[in-house]
């Protein structure tokens, strides 16, 4: 294999894990929404999706939406494996298996381990899953296989050092996280280039956060092209670095397709003026205190009095982003959401890919958010 095998992949991936839900009945996909997109965003070029099993039923709808529609040579499908959806070795390797039937894929071109952090990247070797996904490629099953990433650069390059024959690994990767002391983006590029391992890169847009920054931000960004999206300088940023397999956008709507598809059809990198328009941003946005939250969700399966954590605190951000407390307090109450309920369990932090003080946000939440 060739070891930059991005080099072409179109630039953009489609991210499902925030897909549309049916209007009345949020347990069940908008599978018809969903098929629209997938074709308008395969209809622009485009080739690379990914899924998990940890997604919920975002197999199952990768395989009614694009499997099932689609020639298999006609796209690269992503999916990973975690160390917490069950307590064996047995339970992780078995996922595989189910994410297989689930897609109807046959086979995936790139599969990842799911998530590692400090918390938990030694699970992985305990459960001797480092072996197990290179004999899924020695079978054909798996193309090219690596890690997705949430920690700092000391681990990423003892993990680079000791699995040397990694074929790529996933980086969340966005403007303002370059230099974030939790995230530390900038820093694990270094380590991934260092390696000469190429990278795809998640949470791009943060969440969503970018596609609708603070007024200052904004006024940046328009002032010197006002009919670019912010969303826009987001991705095209991080689809800028060099080493980037592919950039993926977690849409959510048919207009989030075509915005992304009408910037990167025809992509090109970031100019030096452009460079300098995101650095405004960056200083911008770094002077703006909201929780890190990117809505991956994680918390929320194993919360015993069911809060969901990430609507509380993207109402939060609301809040001291745009300081529409109303608004904020409106949704919160509508939502029937319930941070105080909170028992201080522990559970959520645990998963926590950003490593948040989840229970002490929560406790936040609660005295500025309800009556």
């Amino acid at each position: 294999m060739e070891r930059y095998l991005g080099e072409k992949t179109p630039k953009l991936g489609f991210g499902l894990m925030r897909l549309p839900r049916d209007k009345d009945d949020s347990s069940k996909a908008d599978i018809e929404q969903i098929k629209a997109m997938v074709d308008k965003f395969i209809g622009a070029g485009f080739t690379y999706f990914d899924t998990a099993f940890a997604y919920g039923d975002s197999e199952v709808i990768t395989r009614e939406a694009l499997v099932e529609r689609y020639p298999r040579e006609s796209y690269t499908l992503a999916s990973k494996m975690n160390v917490w959806k069950g307590p064996l070795p047995e339970d992780a390797k078995a996922q595989f298996k189910k994410s297989l039937e689930n897609t109807g894929a046959g086979y995936f071109d790139y599969y990842l381990l799911h998530s590692l952090q400090e918390g938990n990247y030694e699970k992985y070797g305990e459960f001797g899953l480092w072996d197990y996904v290179k004999e899924l490629k020695a079978e054909g099953l798996v193309k090219n296989w690596g890690f997705s990433f949430h920690s700092g650069p000391e681990l990423l390059d003892k993990l680079l050092t000791e699995h040397p024959d990694v074929d790529f690994i996933q980086l969340q990767v966005n403007y303002t996280d370059m230099d974030d002391p939790d995230v530390m983006s900038g820093a694990n590029i270094e380590v991934a280039k260092k390696h000469n391992v190429p990278f795809v890169i998640m949470e791009p847009v943060k969440g969503g956060m970018l596609a609708n920054p603070h007024e200052s931000v904004r006024k940046i960004f328009e002032e010197y092209d006002p009919n670019a999206s912010c969303a826009s300088w987001a991705i095209r940023f991080a689809a800028s670095i060099d080493g980037v397999i592919t950039v993926l956008s977690g849409m959510s709507t048919l207009e989030q397709v075509e915005d992304n598809v009408s910037f990167m059809k025809d992509f090109k990198p970031l100019s030096e003026a452009e460079q300098e328009v995101i650095k405004k941003a960056q200083k911008a946005m770094s002077a703006i205190e909201t929780i890190k939250c990117t809505n991956c969700r994680y918390c929320v399966d194993g919360c015993p009095m069911e809060i969901k954590i990430p609507d509380v605190f993207k109402l939060m951000n609301r809040y001291l982003m745009y300081n529409d407390l109303e608004r904020a307090k409106n949704q919160y109450k509508r939502d029937e959401l319930n941070a105080s309920a909170c028992i201080e369990c522990g559970q959520c932090e645990s998963v926590c890919p950003q490593s948040l003080n989840i229970i002490q946000y929560l406790k936040r939440s609660a005295e500025v958010l309800e009556e």
